[in-house]
């Protein structure tokens, strides 16, 4: 099959898995595996084929990113068990200063969010967040949405977290990890920003009910987790990770040789940076048992199961797209210049955007959009680490927009915050809406500056 026919095979398959999970709530990772085998049969595939490229793409990508995705878990796992997470956010908030208590909480919920949920994130910071908007007087909508704003920016641009990890290995850019890591981190500060300005603009307006009535104290509920981690245990799980695969991306990028620069490129790459980081989290657990090193790590690797096998799904459908004609269709458009320049960007946020708003997970939006565009960026010539990581944040961008009332994290805020349904979708929602434009904006004028 090829042409208009080939094409429609395709979109049918996205609205399969729109409406399986969006509707029908069927767990991504069936649904994923059932529109690879369906679009492979009515794309006219030989069956051994579509077999074979289910099994390729899976088992693919998890040789690329699966023990990546699992140590970044564990890591998360024990940040937040540990108290790391807390002494993090207290960091932060001596350095920002109480006179910007959005700011401040903007800020950590950035940095809890590279390793951590942004779900758990919330959760973990969320009596910290109403003590200090007491503390501060300021309305508790608005900082609510700095902290989930904060949280939900690195959440969907910045690895090691699992979605623009799994994305970059679909991609086929898991080589530019180190790149991807330095402008996602470029990309976020304006996102974070947005999401920031939104607090203080509107979504301090908002009144909670009860907020007045509120009896948190700060010092006391910091007190109540006991004695926390030092600040430099506390980073250090997260720091040397993102240092060790920057040095081995200049590395690589200026093909430097001898035994110092084999060594970096070993220390660098992904998987034994994370590991590595796995092991500087272990100096995070207050006493070495079963309970702590076989129980949080054990807790960290069953976060990570849904995320691989909804990850090594998406791989096996991007597989089966790839094994159809589909290149032939895209190399035809693109000859006739409707795919270029900065428009190309624009096909993934906009795919992305539909998938998160229609299914409501942000993870599985980063990993279907980058399926199913991987095929299109060798036709496009898009190659390279600047090129791919932009990719990489366009789907993120567009991985943010929106989060409603089909989103788990949009019904934590809501919850753990007090705010009322509709107050919910003026604050949160709305303010992802911003962040995800914002993303987008930053992520195009990188294009046209770096490209």
């Amino acid at each position: 099959m090829s042409g208009i026919w080939l094409f429609t095979v395709i979109v049918l398959g996205v609205g399969f898995i729109i409406f399986t999970t969006a509707k029908l709530k069927l767990q991504p990772f069936l649904s994923l595996l059932f529109a690879a085998f369906l679009v492979g049969i009515f794309a006219g595939l030989p069956l051994n084929t579509v077999v074979e490229s289910v099994n390729d793409g899976f088992g693919g990508l998890m040789g690329y990113i699966g023990i990546v995705i699992v140590a970044g878990t564990i890591i998360g796992t024990i940040l937040e068990k540990s108290g790391a997470a807390l002494r993090m956010a207290e960091v932060v908030l001596r350095l920002v200063g109480e006179k910007r208590p959005q700011l401040a909480m903007s800020l950590i919920g950035a940095i809890v969010s590279i390793p951590v949920f942004c779900d758990s994130g919330y959760v973990i910071l969320s009596s910290l967040k109403k003590a200090l908007a007491k503390r501060a007087k300021v309305a508790l909508a608005s900082m609510s949405v700095a902290l989930a704003t904060g949280l939900y920016a690195t959440h969907t641009l910045v690895p090691p977290t699992p979605g623009p990890i799994a994305a970059a290995g679909n991609i086929g850019a898991s080589d530019y990890l180190g790149t991807i890591i330095l402008i996602g981190m470029i990309v976020a500060i304006p996102t974070i920003l947005a999401g920031y300005l939104w607090a203080i603009k509107v979504a301090s307006k908002i009144k909670i009910e009860g907020e007045e009535e509120l009896d948190l104290d700060y010092d006391e509920i910091v007190k109540s987790f006991g004695e926390l981690p030092s600040t430099f245990k506390s980073f250090a799980p997260i720091v040397l990770p993102i240092l060790l695969i920057g040095a081995g991306s200049v590395v690589s990028f200026f093909q430097w040789k001898g035994g110092a620069a084999e060594i970096l490129l070993f220390i660098g790459s992904p998987v034994v940076a994370l590991l590595i980081g796995v092991l500087a989290a272990f100096a995070l657990m207050p006493k070495w048992n079963e309970e702590t090193l076989n129980g949080w790590v054990t807790q960290g690797m069953k976060d990570a199961t849904n995320i691989l096998l909804i990850t090594g799904a998406g791989g096996a459908f991007g597989s089966v797209i790839k094994a159809t004609p589909v290149a032939e269709l895209i190399q035809g458009i693109a000859d006739g210049g409707l795919l270029s320049g900065a428009l190309v960007l624009l096909i993934p946020f906009v795919v992305a955007a539909l998938l998160k708003s229609a299914q409501g997970s942000s993870t599985a939006a980063l990993v279907i959009t980058s399926s199913l565009i991987a095929p299109l960026l060798p036709q496009m010539g898009i190659d390279g680490a600047v090129p791919l990581a932009l990719v990489v944040m366009a789907i993120g961008a567009g991985a943010m927009t929106v989060s409603h009332v089909n989103d788990s994290y949009f019904w934590v805020v809501t919850q753990f915050s007090g705010m009322k349904v509709t107050d919910a979708y003026k604050a949160q929602t709305a303010a992802t809406l911003v962040q995800g434009l914002t993303a987008l904006v930053f992520t195009l004028l990188l294009w046209i500056i770096l490209v």
